[in-house]
Formats: structure tokens, C-alpha cells, sequence
């Protein structure tokens, strides 16, 4: 079952598509992940990733990214 606390994932350094298969993994147990990635390619990556599963991604500054599950909507029964 997936956490509330996001995790923290440093891939300075990493080629693509190391960061974002780091993501993926981790958000195999978790709700959100931070990720610090300078790959130039990283933020592309990471998007399409996000975008592909759902999830939401947010870009906090030009090596600092922060991933998420969407809410999931609340169901209204009459």
C-alpha cells in the first residue's frame, strides 16, 4: 500500500532514463517523490512519465522535481 511521505531521490548525475526508472520504483510504494536529476533531458522524461501513469508532475526549480499520484476522486452516491 503506498505512503503519504514523499521520498526523496537524489539522481544528480544519472543518465536518462536512470531518473526516471528511479521514479517509477518508487512510486511502487509511495504517493509522491522528490527527485534532484541535472540530466538535461530529466525534465522531459520525467514529465512524459507522469503524464503516461497518472500521476501529477511539477517542476520546483531547473534540477528539483516533484512527481504525485492524483487525488482520486471522490465517489457521490444518491
Amino acid at each position: 500500500m503506498p505512503t503519504s511521505e514523499a521520498a526523496h531521490i537524489d539522481a544528480r548525475g544519472m543518465k536518462c532514463p536512470w531518473p526516471a526508472l528511479r521514479v517509477a520504483r518508487a512510486m511502487r510504494s509511495g504517493d509522491a517523490v522528490t527527485i534532484e536529476a541535472d540530466d538535461p533531458i530529466a525534465p522531459t522524461e520525467l514529465e512524459a512519465l507522469a503524464r503516461q501513469q497518472g500521476w501529477t508532475f511539477t517542476a520546483k526549480g531547473p534540477h528539483l522535481f516533484t512527481i504525485g499520484r492524483s487525488p482520486q476522486p471522490m465517489a457521490i452516491t444518491a
